[in-house]
């Protein structure tokens, strides 16, 4: 295990985050548990969650996944041991039931939503609190272009020096030692930066962004800001949904898999994907690798990624995501990575 700078705070977190964002839908407590206990055995005690989770959202299951996590917490303790991170979910697309889908990123939201995890996670401080998306209409979540926002500019949209101030207080109580963006566009993360240094308040020290072999869009632009900034990438979806692990080749679709249960992760189904996929899998058999080795060894490889958030459904597939980080791709190996990407650059952004 390797352990990298969190930014510039002088913390240490491991190569490897552990996701649980299917904690209480395709995993029980009991199978939570297993893995928590897992990674923690392996190095991994940095975990990530959400005041959203498990996904995909629903009314009834909303804040089951920190609610289990604070249950193992509750059973084990060791919180000390841990680096915790979570977040506010944003507007509209976590659902009308978090905050009528109308959060606002301000004292009041932040503190309610903060009060939540807390209680949720059976502990007095997260170490990392993240904004899950950003308030204001701009591309994420899949959408690659801005576009034409005049027509969507119309909700009510807090002045990002206020969301500062605000999780500014939250620091000063103890409540969340650091912050992290997630879902942020390289506009918003400078400004932010900018505003905190001008008002002398803390900075984000993170930024949650899709990155994987079939999304590389971070690198145009974020990873700049990652190099003169020192703000790092927490690299979440890095298989794609699965499909970097092969699973779905030729069309198939196992039963208990999250894209074949879901219509809504449809995200990296497209057919320049599939094309990009395949390509990727044969890559990796030419070189004695799986397809998982070679896209999670290509993100850790990258010098603006902080950490890695992996998931699983099962421990074999945890077990697989963690032994991957033991591989260091050749240039051989790069160069044909790049060969592919210069073919069918970012099919799912």
């Amino acid at each position: 295990m390797q352990f990298k700078p969190l930014a510039k705070t002088g913390i240490l977190v491991p190569e490897i985050c552990l996701g649980t964002m299917t904690f209480g839908e395709q995993n029980t407590q009991s199978d939570a548990f297993e893995q928590l206990d897992y990674a923690l055995e392996r190095g991994l005690y940095f975990w990530d969650t959400a005041e959203m989770y498990p996904v995909p959202p629903k009314v009834e299951t909303q804040g089951a996944t920190e609610t289990i996590i604070g249950n193992w917490l509750q059973q084990r303790g060791g919180r000390d041991k841990l680096f915790l991170a979570s977040k506010i979910a944003g507007p509209s697309q976590g659902g009308s039931h978090i905050r009528d889908g109308k959060t606002r990123f301000n004292a009041q939201d932040i503190h309610s939503a903060l009060d939540g995890n807390l209680k949720r996670l059976q502990t007095d401080y997260i170490d990392l609190y993240q904004l899950h998306w950003p308030q204001r209409p701009t591309n994420f979540f899949g959408k690659l272009g801005y576009g034409n926002q005049e027509a969507q500019n119309t909700q009510e949209v807090t002045d990002l020096a206020e969301t500062l101030t605000a999780l500014q207080q939250e620091i000063q109580k103890g409540r969340i030692r650091y912050i992290g963006l997630s879902n942020e566009t390289p506009w918003g993360t400078m400004k932010f930066l900018h505003l905190a240094e001008q008002l002398g308040l803390s900075k984000f020290v993170s930024v949650q962004n899709p990155y994987n072999l079939l999304n590389r869009t971070y690198e145009i632009g974020m990873s700049e800001i990652a190099h003169y900034e020192g703000i790092g990438l927490l690299a979440y979806s890095p298989l794609a949904f699965g499909y970097l692990t092969g699973k779905f080749r030729h069309g198939a679709r196992p039963a208990n898999a999250r894209v074949t249960l879901y219509s809504r992760f449809g995200r990296y189904s497209n057919p320049q994907s599939e094309w990009a996929t395949e390509q990727y899998a044969q890559l990796a058999e030419q070189h004695d690798l799986s397809l998982t080795q070679l896209a999670l060894a290509f993100i850790k490889q990258q010098f603006f990624v902080t950490s890695t958030i992996i998931g699983a459904t099962n421990m074999a597939q945890l077990k697989e995501n963690i032994d991957a980080f033991d591989i260091n791709l050749s240039d051989e190996i790069l160069q044909g990575i790049e060969a592919i990407h210069r073919q069918q650059p970012n099919p799912a952004p």
